[in-house]
């Protein structure tokens, strides 16, 4: 009902990049977006970007220009690339799904979201 499904993370370099899918292809709630959030160790889950369905997109502002959502043709896979990966970057990624009333800065709260991934751990080393 609720299945959302994360893959890509794993260890990089610094400097590297990563792309993270998140298929919703099983998520059967209704949504009119998804969104990628992330949690380091002993830190509140934050925030990274969001995509409607309608392709528009809202990103934090310190990770705008590093960080790229984007979503399938058929909007059953949403993706986030990530460039010049820093090791403050390492956390677990979460997709979301959820049906927003409003755009903005509600789009980059968790409880927006009813549906969530298990998480895809991200490590950058320096």
């Amino acid at each position: 009902q609720g299945h959302l499904v994360e893959s890509g993370g794993g260890p990089v370099q610094a400097g590297g990049p990563l792309r993270l899918p998140c298929a919703a292809s099983e998520y059967t709630l209704s949504r009119n977006a998804m969104a990628w959030f992330r949690q380091a160790p002993g830190k509140e889950r934050e925030g990274v970007a969001a995509i409607r369905l309608n392709g528009s997109t809202i990103y934090d502002d310190s990770l705008k220009g590093r960080f790229t959502i984007s979503q399938d043709s058929d909007k059953n896979t949403a993706y986030l690339q990530m460039n010049s990966l820093k090791p403050e970057d390492t956390a677990t990624y979460y997709c979301a799904a959820g049906l927003l009333w409003e755009w903005g800065s509600l789009a980059m709260r968790p409880d927006a979201y009813n549906g969530w991934g298990q998480g895809t751990q991200v490590t950058v080393s320096s």
